[in-house]
């Protein structure tokens, strides 16, 4: 995965950020939302594109474009390099495939001794009983 090209793939859009904030807020676009057109995106293969719409359901809308958005800085420009950093760390931990875990068997040693602890422990609470008569 190529970030510069990834990159070039983006569209941003700047929006006025909501909350408080005074006059500076209202005049100001600050915010930025990213764009990422998932299906028409020319860096993934097929295989890559379903694991990450499978993946990132979520975040995708219906036309499988993902939108991010980063209202952080009163800096446009700050917030556009905050979101392009958190959408290449989403893509990098989504197309990570975790490994298939391995049905293990306890071994006899450890069923031994598991069920010699629990005969000494039942032995332990039999003789705390008060005797029959």
């Amino acid at each position: 995965m190529k970030k510069e090209s990834l990159i070039k793939e983006l569209k941003f859009k700047a929006v006025r950020s909501s909350g408080a904030g005074g006059q500076h807020v209202n005049k100001v676009s600050s915010k930025v939302e990213l764009l990422f057109d998932l299906q028409n995106s020319t860096e993934f293969i097929e295989e890559e594109k379903e694991l990450l719409i499978q993946k990132l359901k979520s975040k995708l809308t219906k036309e499988n474009v993902l939108l991010l958005s980063c209202d952080e800085s009163r800096s446009q420009h700050k917030n556009k390099e905050i979101v392009i950093k958190r959408f290449l760390k989403l893509i990098e931990s989504s197309l990570i495939i975790p490994k298939k875990r391995k049905a293990s068997k306890p071994s006899k040693s450890s069923v031994q001794k598991r069920l010699d602890k629990k005969k000494k422990h039942a032995y332990k609470k039999a003789f705390r009983r008060k005797p029959e008569l």
